[in-house]
């Protein structure tokens, strides 16, 4: 435990009075930030994106699964990889428990990846997730919504990442993104982030944002360098590297 100021219970709450309030505006801002969102402009999907689930072939309008709007997950599983991104899981373990949640908001959730469906089949039975996870292999949807990239983006060192915010390169990168489908069946992409904007899906970060250490990650090599997958954590062990946890500092 670090040295860390002690005080009369008079004082803290005095102090937490003063950090109440700015963590009202916060909460305000994000509220404000939210409003801001929700007012973009759509864009039309006009592609055809067909993907391999549980229930065989779908368009993308047919994984609404007849709600208005559908949130993605970009899963990193890529393939011939043995394994998912281990930070992707880290977002995946939060997901299942939200599904009925978000059906009662409207809301269908899935995750895609450019893998196999098999492939996909064999990593999700291994952790133990129920959300629906399909396969966009064949089709060019990983790389139109910028969380896949061609071998000559990757050599050359700067693909267009995170609305080209991001300088972190390689094959695979996550990513959050929704879409909306109106009464005509037409299908709009309203809203997508990458980067530290996945961090939406990390309960866990959220709840150790409220801890004395916090999210203890200043003497790693990089953010979410002590993130496994859930079934490879041993008992005090915190320093395992993640595919893809730099991303934590863009």
């Amino acid at each position: 435990m670090s040295e860390h100021t002690v005080a009369s219970r008079e004082d803290w709450l005095k102090q937490r009075l003063a950090l109440l309030e700015e963590e009202k505006e916060l909460t305000r801002h994000g509220d404000r930030v939210a409003q801001l969102r929700r007012k973009l402009p759509w864009v039309k999907i006009e592609k055809n994106y067909v993907f391999e689930g549980r229930d065989g072939h779908e368009s993308l309008a047919e994984l609404f699964e007849g709600r208005r709007q559908l949130m993605v997950q970009h899963f990193m599983l890529a393939p011939g990889w043995e394994e998912g991104c281990k930070s992707c899981s880290y977002m995946a373990d939060h997901s299942d428990g939200m599904i009925p949640h978000l059906a009662q908001r409207d809301t269908t959730f899935v995750a895609i990846s450019r893998a196999p469906y098999d492939e996909i089949v064999r990593f999700k039975r291994r952790m133990g997730w129920k959300f629906k996870w399909l396969s966009s292999s064949g089709t060019s949807f990983n790389y139109d919504f910028r969380v896949s990239f061609t071998p000559g983006e990757v050599a050359k060192g700067a693909p267009v990442y995170n609305y080209g915010t991001s300088p972190f390169v390689r094959d695979e990168l996550p990513g959050v993104s929704v879409f909306f489908k109106d009464e005509t069946g037409d299908v709009f992409h309203t809203y997508s982030t990458y980067g530290r904007g996945v961090e939406v899906m990390m309960g866990t970060y959220r709840m150790l944002d409220l801890t004395p250490n916090g999210r203890d990650e200043h003497d790693l090599p990089f953010t979410m360098a002590w993130v496994r997958h859930h079934d490879r954590y041993e008992s005090g062990t915190a320093n395992a590297a993640s595919c893809c946890g730099a991303l934590a500092r863009g």
